[in-house]
């Protein structure tokens, strides 16, 4: 009971939706997937793996989660929104991480042992992201929505766009707040090219004006061009 409690806590101070325990605890599938999880959990490791099974797969139809009885997840876990998440059979989740919808954890490879992603402490996982192989993302790092992640992230990282880019934080952050503003994440591609642009302007300005059409965006990030037949 006192994990349960937890769960309850834990959805009340990351959801700011959730209004009492009460609410979470008849209305949250994603708490009702970690209470199956845990019953599963205890089935697979006592050997009764057939039984584990029956459990997952029930939860699985209850909840839309998908997490394998093998899987090791740690305390303070909270599943948002809860649908089309799959959690492999050697994935291990370590303590106070976020997972929103559309969530993978993978694997990439038909070979029995480990082929699932080891997740660090206060993680956040963007909706629709996806983590494949037996790779880790450090401790303390966001996973921006959609990325598609398959090489280990150290900690303190930011990582958007597919194939997943990993952005090092330069000012680390140690918080259990699911702080991920998908806004406000880095934009690589858009920076490269607007790096691009910037030289060469400069390179153009020097020789005595441009010998190409301007491709700029405007104040306001938008950019125009020809208007095409859709």
């Amino acid at each position: 009971m006192g994990a349960a409690r937890a769960d309850l806590t834990v959805a009340c101070q990351r959801d700011p939706a959730a209004r009492n325990r009460a609410e979470v605890a008849l209305f949250y599938p994603g708490v009702h997937a970690l209470w199956g999880y845990r019953l599963s959990r205890r089935l697979w490791t006592g050997g009764h793996r057939l039984a584990a099974r029956g459990v997952s797969a029930l939860t699985q139809l209850l909840t839309g989660v998908d997490i394998h009885p093998g899987a090791d997840l740690g305390p303070g876990l909270f599943i948002d929104h809860a649908s089309g998440i799959v959690i492999g059979e050697t994935a291990e989740v370590g303590r106070d991480v976020t997972i929103y919808h559309g969530v993978t954890l993978g694997g990439t490879s038909l070979a029995r042992g480990k082929r699932h992603p080891t997740i660090g402490d206060r993680v956040t996982i963007g909706a629709g992201a996806k983590i494949l192989g037996p790779i880790t993302v450090g401790d303390d790092s966001r996973i921006g929505a959609n990325a598609v992640v398959v090489k280990s992230v150290p900690p303190n990282s930011v990582v958007v766009g597919v194939p997943g880019q990993v952005i090092v934080r330069t000012h680390p952050r140690h918080s259990t707040e699911a702080d991920l503003d998908n806004s406000r994440l880095p934009d690589v591609i858009g920076l490269s090219l607007q790096t691009l642009i910037s030289r060469v302007d400069r390179i153009e300005a020097g020789i005595g004006g441009p010998l190409t059409p301007e491709a700029h965006p405007s104040a306001e990030g938008m950019w125009s061009e020809q208007d095409f037949a859709i």
